[in-house]
């Protein structure tokens, strides 16, 4: 079967929703919006401004979690001052999933790398999740977008582990 692609010219956040209503879905319960919160000095990010009327369209809550490398998401006091810099805790409530252990650790179903998963434990308190993507080139994985959004942007920075052969630890970044 062939994947239906929706395209408009206009990006704007208005026909954000549109798409999203065009695809005649309804995410139940309490929902976690996902989305790149931008890195201190870079602009390729988009702003809260820009999703606030698909957030509210699903009655949404900003969710992102520490990073496991260095700059100003890694630790969660300057993930925090950074989130209120770029003006996200100013137009919805904010939850850094990892702010606060324990981790909660996921399977992951026939991983051929990855066998588990380390997420924040705030995860737990969504019933459905809305990732908001913008795509870019990225040094480490060769594109950002949704993908990159559910795996390492929801991963807690504090360890993430798979294989006998595969194992990064990394120090709690709390």
């Amino acid at each position: 079967m062939a994947s239906k692609v929706y395209f408009i010219k206009n990006v704007t956040a208005e026909n954000v929703v549109k798409m999203y209503d065009k695809l005649g879905i309804k995410l139940p319960g309490k929902v976690a919006v996902k989305v790149h919160s931008g890195e201190e000095g870079n602009q390729n990010y988009l702003k809260p401004a820009f999703w606030k009327p698909m957030v509210e369209h699903v009655n949404g809550t900003i969710v992102e979690c520490n990073t496991a490398y260095e700059g100003e998401r890694n630790y969660t006091d300057k993930h925090i001052k950074l989130l209120k810099r770029h003006g996200w805790n100013e137009l919805f409530n904010v939850d850094l999933m990892d702010a606060e252990g324990p981790d909660i650790e996921i399977p992951v179903k026939n991983g051929t790398h990855l066998k588990t998963d380390i997420m924040g434990k705030n995860l737990l308190n969504y019933d459905s999740m809305l990732v908001l993507s913008h795509f870019k080139g990225h040094p480490m994985g060769g594109f950002g977008g949704a993908l990159k959004q559910l795996s390492i942007g929801c991963a807690s920075c504090l360890c993430w582990k798979g294989s006998d052969s595969f194992c990064w630890q990394i120090q709690a970044c709390k």
